[in-house]
């Protein structure tokens, strides 16, 4: 008998959880209060899509109670959907206080397509400041300039869906400013009128097709960087100092190897005198021999030898010297 009375009551106490869980009427006495007509048959099949009755009976309490009226099957296909259906309401709200014209079919749209709605609603509201990162650019003077700027801008929910962001904002900002450096002749024209810059920047349009509206561009600093155009200048005298080395070093070879060459040229001509003095007197006997040469030919060729051999003495010229050096 205990035994049946305690499965009665754990069966009971189960009863009430499921009963509860799938009907919640906490939540319906609270939506009924809030002025939101919603039905124990529509809890129940919430449940029963696997729609949690809490998250769309609070959005219509929340959107009844800021004077919108929003359909109950439309915030359930939004959930479904994969939605935050808390922040499209929240986006709503807002809008409507703020007079900004957003209906519920756009805000699911911009919220489906991955974007936060309730902030883009502020942004609309209240414009968001976006500072660039240094931004370099070189003035045709060669001087280098580093400057960083603060775009304000503001949420474009016409243009949300499919719209550009911050990305392309910085992006479009940054060649703007470095378009608008590299136009100036002097670097001290930007630095004595940094507000030239945004203006240039800004009459451009660079807001076209992003999900934002620039209001204004304010240049935050300005930096002087390098003095690139000496730099470049530098790197060409160095250049062109490698090259005439080069060839100088090219002519120098040049020069050596000639030098040698003319130096085998003497080897090979003196080596000719050589082998050509050995054959003298071979030269002579053969001359003895066949009457061409007499004795005193013969002795007249030894003095005129031996008068050259002491006129190169007395000169100190020796041929032999030079051939040798």
């Amino acid at each position: 008998m205990e035994a049946l009375n305690i499965i009665m009551i754990v069966g009971t106490i189960i009863f009430l959880l499921l009963f509860f869980y799938y009907i919640p009427l906490g939540l319906f006495i609270t939506a009924r209060f809030s002025g939101v007509k919603v039905g124990i048959l529509e809890l129940f099949g919430m449940r029963m899509r696997k729609v949690p009755p809490n998250i769309i009976v609070n959005a219509m309490i929340n959107a009844t109670k800021a004077g919108l009226r929003l359909d109950q099957g439309e915030l359930e296909s939004h959930y479904l959907a994969g939605g935050r259906v808390n922040n499209v309401v929240q986006a709503l709200i807002s809008a409507d206080k703020a007079n900004i014209d957003l209906d519920f079919k756009s805000a699911t749209a911009i919220d489906l397509a991955g974007r936060d709605v309730f902030e883009a609603v502020q942004v609309s509201v209240n414009p968001k400041v976006i500072n660039t990162p240094n931004v370099a650019a070189m003035a045709k003077d060669g001087i280098q300039l580093i400057a960083k700027a603060r775009v304000t801008v503001r949420a474009n929910i016409n243009r949300l869906v499919g719209g550009a962001g911050e990305d392309t904002i910085l992006a479009r900002v940054g060649e703007g400013i470095v378009s608008s450096i590299g136009s100036t002749e002097s670097h001290k024209a930007v630095l004595e009128n940094p507000d030239r810059i945004s203006k240039v920047v800004l009459s451009k349009g660079l807001d076209s097709g992003t999900a934002f509206e620039i209001l204004s561009i304010d240049i935050a600093d300005i930096d002087v960087g390098k003095n690139i155009g000496a730099d470049l200048q530098i790197d060409q005298a160095n250049a062109d100092k490698n090259i005439a080395q080069a060839k100088a070093e090219e002519r120098r070879a040049m020069a050596i190897a000639s030098e040698q060459e003319m130096r085998a040229k003497a080897e090979e001509a003196r080596a000719q005198v050589i082998a050509a003095e050995a054959q003298i007197p071979t030269a002579i006997a053969e001359a003895f021999k066949s009457g061409n040469l007499g004795i005193m030919d013969y002795l007249k060729f030894k003095n005129i030898e031996a008068d050259t051999e002491m006129r190169k003495s007395i000169s100190g010229d020796d041929n032999s010297g030079d051939l040798e050096s």
